[in-house]
Formats: C-alpha cells, structure tokens, sequence
C-alpha cells in the first residue's frame, strides 16, 4: 500500500484515509446490536459507541495487532496504559503494525496508534498526539460525528419513503454511514478544542507541554514533502500543522512554561535484561 504521511487532526474517519476506506464492510454479526429498533432521529451516544466498535472490529481483524510483548505495545502501554478512563468514556488501546504516521480514537473510546507514528515521535510527543484523538472522544466529536452521518441516510431513506422515521438501520445504510465517517472532517473549533485538551492533560499531569508544539513542527516539516498536495486537500479545512504549533507555543509561553523542546530518544524494542554481576569464587587457604 502506498504510503502516506498524515497531518495530526483528523479522527480515524480521515486518518490513514486508503487503508481504511478499503476495510470497512460492517456484516450482519457485528451490527446487530445496532440494528435492533434503532430510531433515526433518537441515535444516541451509546448506539454510536455500538457502531464504532463494529468498525474497530473489523479493522482490528484485518491489521496486524503488536503482541502483548512487543515493543511497541509495551512502550504504548508505559507511556499510555494508566489512562483508561474519563468522565464518561472508557478508553482500550492497540498498536497497529503499519508505516504510516497515523493514529485515531473512536466514540467506543478505542484508540489505535500506528507503528509509524511511534517510529518518529518521543514519549511526550506521542502523549500530545494521543491526548488530542482522546480529546475528540472526550468532547463528543466523535459520537456527533457518526449520529450525523446516520441521520443523514436515514434521512434520505425516510424522504424516499415519505415516513418520519427508520426504525432499523440495513446493511446497505450502514455501507453509506461508513463511507461517511471516512469522508468526515471536524471543524476547526473541534480541532482547536482538541488541540486544548490535549495541552491542559499534559500540564495536569506533569508533562512537558512543549512537545505538543514539536508534534505539530514534525508534522508540519513533513507536509513540505512528496506528500503536500494530497495533505493539502485532506486538511483543507482545518488549520494547518504550523499555526498549530504556534497556537501550543503561545499556550506554553501565556503559562509561562515556554522553552524550546529536544526530541528524547526513541525505543520501541523490547528492554534487554540488565546482567548480573558474576561472582568470582574464593578459596580458603590451608
């Protein structure tokens, strides 16, 4: 697959754009729960949540999952694994085996972080990154994301049909909701509000906040590359990577905890066992 590097922003709907557009076939097992009596105009966060893990699924069946005792998973779980849980949301994490610089969130609180973004970013890097994809779960972007695109086509089933409501959600309307969701964009509020989010975790928890500004500068730099025109158009309406990292420096400076960060050094192998000392063995003279 070709790869492509995509700007931070962007929830699993739009990030790693082709991979995704090609999976994501919700069949009759996984939706069921969502099918049973679901009205168009009454689709709630739970039913969101219902849908989105039916797509997490799916994905996490046909992308290569790092193992328990991969680096990766280990380093992701270290850096991420005690933050499970918001005012309303339960969060599970994986690591996708994949190139590509990406990672998402859904409204089932899933977040998966690509190999590709761990390969270029640091601890508090990635802290920035995934605190903004958990932020889009904690403002209701996501959840507000997929109840409009359901609403959507039950909309247009329900003009077709001249009735004011759907009472079931069929296989061919699911196909049109997640075509949707993968053609989705949040506005630039909701990636601002993110973006803030993301910030506020950091310097509640006792992170360096300057490293939401590098995750923005990385990002930015590789847009210059081969893959501008396609970052371009995907983030047209959103605000680019560098006023971004000048919007997370202003924050830093406004709080007064401003100073230019250095990328740590970046593991994602398994710890090596430190060695025991060996022991010499002495004798007793007679």
């Amino acid at each position: 697959m070709k790869k492509k590097f995509i700007v931070l922003g962007v929830l699993f709907a739009t990030f790693g754009f082709t991979k995704i557009n090609a999976q994501i076939n919700f069949g009759e097992k996984a939706i069921g729960a969502v099918q049973k009596g679901v009205s168009g105009f009454t689709f709630s966060n739970a039913d969101a949540a219902a849908l989105s893990k039916a797509a997490v699924d799916k994905l996490d069946k046909e992308n290569e999952i790092a193992a328990a005792t991969d680096g990766y998973t280990l380093r992701l779980n270290r850096v991420f694994g005690k933050y499970t849980a918001g005012e309303d949301y339960t969060l599970n994490y994986k690591v996708y085996k994949l190139k590509e610089v990406n990672a998402f969130a859904t409204a089932d609180g899933s977040v998966r972080v690509y190999s590709g973004l761990m390969d270029i970013m640091d601890d508090n890097e990635l802290l920035a990154v995934i605190g903004h994809e958990i932020g889009h779960v904690a403002n209701h972007d996501s959840q507000d994301a997929i109840k409009a695109a359901y609403k959507k086509e039950a909309l247009m089933d329900a003009a077709a049909s001249q009735s004011t409501t759907v009472a079931t959600v069929t296989d061919s309307q699911l196909g049109k909701i997640g075509s949707a969701i993968i053609d989705s964009k949040f506005s630039r509020k909701q990636e601002a509000e993110a973006d803030l989010f993301a910030y506020n975790f950091m310097k509640k928890n006792g992170y360096n906040v300057n490293a939401e500004e590098s995750a923005f500068r990385i990002l930015a730099k590789m847009s210059e590359g081969s893959q501008a025109s396609f970052i371009d158009q995907m983030m047209s309406s959103h605000p680019d990577s560098k006023q971004r990292a000048e919007d997370a420096k202003k924050r830093a400076e406004k709080d007064g905890l401003y100073k230019p960060y250095v990328q740590q050094k970046i593991v994602n192998t398994v710890p090596v066992p430190a060695k025991k000392a060996a022991t010499k063995k002495t004798t007793k003279k007679k």
